[in-house]
């Protein structure tokens, strides 16, 4: 799933990239096309709602990204996760019902953004089909560029790219990215840490890198021993704990931009939305609510600089 390499500044991201040999890498470094205006909008109708609007009908419909443990999953019926409980925060703070929406993740953000946030799904029997908040999107300034009818706003954390591994494999050195060239490690597959390893030291790592479809599934895999280490978010990696795993965050040669600040997206005409968003969630960082969420789900807290 790509949430943040499908960026145009993601994909720069490996100073001594190489040409992918991947089909799937391949593919993933196209740039996604840019985001023009809307030709002839229908002016009687806009997706979404205001902030007056959401007090008023008494409920705020969040985005969240399926199958992304610890962030946001379905858990029997029930949606839950780190996300979902920084849903909840900020519609206690308006003062309204959280409500959730499971969103299956497009090529890029882009195509994300575009769904879910300011025109609805290209396949949706009715218009404006979108939530009226979208979590965990990347707050960077060239996708802020790219998609003008969205604005990024509430940034609440920030993540990094770490390695977890087994300690009956390394019980003495914690493993760094060249170990790779001899031993297994699994990565999310058409994810950041795929891309740079697939093309660190000229593509050496490229017969022992196993990608899966989630970093979940991922550390399963190095839970039951079929790898030796995982190479993905640290959140995701420390949400996913086994007994006998353990993470580090060695240096990355070659990957010039291994931190990244997430926040939320509201679409552009929801401005005071937005405004009411950010003081809701700079309040949580600053009185520690915000790091009793991450304490709940066993992931470290790094908050951003607002």
């Amino acid at each position: 799933m790509i949430r943040w390499v499908g960026l145009a500044a993601g994909l720069a991201l490996v100073a001594s990239a190489s040409v992918a040999t991947s089909q799937n890498v391949h593919k993933s470094w196209k740039k996604p096309p840019t985001i023009s205006r809307i030709q002839n909008p229908d002016k009687t109708f806009t997706p979404g709602a205001d902030l007056e609007t959401i007090r008023d009908r008494g409920w705020i419909e969040f985005g969240v990204y399926e199958d992304f443990h610890p962030y946001s999953w379905d858990d029997d019926g029930e949606i839950r996760g780190l996300d979902v409980e920084i849903g909840r925060l900020i519609a206690a703070d308006l003062g309204v019902e959280a409500r959730f929406r499971l969103l299956a993740a497009g090529e890029t953000v882009d195509d994300d953004l575009r769904s879910w946030v300011w025109k609805g799904p290209l396949i949706a029997a009715e218009r404006g089909d979108v939530v009226n908040v979208m979590l965990h999107v990347p707050w960077d300034r060239e996708l802020d560029i790219r998609n003008e009818l969205i604005v990024l706003t509430g940034k609440y954390m920030v993540e990094e790219i770490a390695i977890a591994y087994s300690e009956s494999h390394y019980p003495e050195d914690a493993p760094v990215p060249a170990y790779f060239r001899f031993d297994t490690v699994a990565v999310e597959n058409d994810s950041l840490a795929d891309f740079y390893l697939s093309n660190l030291a000229g593509g050496q790592l490229q017969a022992n890198i196993q990608r899966y479809r989630t970093v979940p599934e991922a550390m399963a895999a190095l839970a039951a021993g079929d790898v030796k280490a995982v190479t993905g978010p640290l959140s995701q990696l420390q949400g996913n704990l086994a007994p006998g795993i353990s993470v580090h965050q060695p240096p990355l040669p070659g990957l010039s931009r291994g931190k990244w600040t997430l926040g939320v997206a509201v679409r552009h005409n929801y401005r005071r939305l937005g405004y009411a968003i950010d003081d809701a969630l700079g309040a949580a960082i600053a009185d520690g609510r915000m790091q009793e969420i991450f304490d709940q789900f066993g992931v470290s807290f790094a908050p951003p600089v607002r």
